[in-house]
């Protein structure tokens, strides 16, 4: 079948879809991506839901899991916050997974876990937005064998 002139392929799902070019972008119809991805953001926005949705079981039994929870999302953003190269916000991350740790328990009372559990989701937050990972180490980290 012949191609139609300056149109889609008769049944091609693009038939409703317009040809002008997307706004933001330089007329060449492909959107222009930004040099670097942010990584580290889904984690630390799952991990902050986890820490404000658990700040009333601070006191029970079940606050193990919410802890395990939190130190397994701590150490995956530290691993962005390294190939992100921000030193800081991987201190910061190390510190989160040594003190929700549930294998080597930090005694804290409750009052003072449940301020830690909403510093640490407000901790999440700014290093889930502020860690940057250069699209050139995403690329190279994936191509890997």
């Amino acid at each position: 079948m012949a191609a139609r002139k300056g149109r889609p392929p008769v049944g091609s799902s693009q038939s409703g879809l317009p040809t002008t070019p997307a706004r933001g972008t330089a007329g060449s119809g492909t959107a222009e991506l930004p040099p670097f991805t942010r990584p580290a953001l889904a984690p630390s926005l799952i991990a902050a839901i986890v820490l404000l949705a658990c700040v009333a079981i601070v006191d029970s039994s079940a606050f193990v899991f919410a802890r395990w929870g939190v130190t397994v999302l701590a150490l995956i953003v530290l691993v962005f916050t390294v190939r992100g190269r921000a030193w800081w916000a991987a201190v910061l991350m190390a510190a989160v997974a040594v003190c929700w740790n549930p294998l080597a328990v930090v005694e804290i009372p409750g009052q003072v876990w449940a301020g830690l559990q909403l510093v640490a989701a407000a901790l999440f937050i700014v290093v889930g937005i502020l860690v940057k990972v250069p699209r050139e180490a995403a690329a190279s980290s994936a191509s890997r064998p």
